[in-house]
């Protein structure tokens, strides 16, 4: 089991403890993933280790506990939601675009009618329901 480190202001944190809802679409030994609330895309999911680490770069090195639940998260959405693609990315630090200081991975379920990199970030909040729908698709409910 995992020495899990946790800091009592951060938002991801009171995420993975169960203090903040969120719209869960997997979990494991290491890490929770959870539908992000401003989706760029239908099913964006963000990907966190259990414990509190700030980014990819700082402190011990945790990308490759947390790779099984990246790869099993981009699998379930591809399947799932029958996404085109895929697109991964984790920002470390402000100039970098970090806005929450809890490691996190970006799994951008990507489809044909918006392709390409100039179209990943399409900031805005989903519509109401939105995610409890797609919760429910990437669980297999009708």
């Amino acid at each position: 089991m995992i020495d899990l480190v946790v800091d009592p202001d951060c938002v991801f944190c009171a995420i993975v403890a169960g203090a903040l809802p969120s719209y869960p679409v997997y979990s494991d030994e290491y890490a929770v993933a959870f539908l992000d609330l401003a989706p760029w895309h239908r099913g964006h999911t963000l990907v966190v280790p259990r414990r509190h680490v700030p980014d990819l770069v700082t402190g011990e090195p945790v990308l490759a506990e947390i790779a099984p639940a990246v790869d099993a998260v981009a699998r379930l959405l591809k399947h799932r939601l029958a996404a085109d693609g895929v697109n991964l990315l984790s920002s470390a630090g402000p100039v970098a675009g970090q806005e929450v200081f809890h490691l996190h991975v970006h799994v951008v379920p990507r489809y044909a009618d918006e392709p390409g990199i100039q179209r990943l970030v399409n900031p805005a909040s989903a519509p109401e329901g939105e995610l409890e729908s797609v919760r429910r698709q990437l669980e297999g409910e009708p």
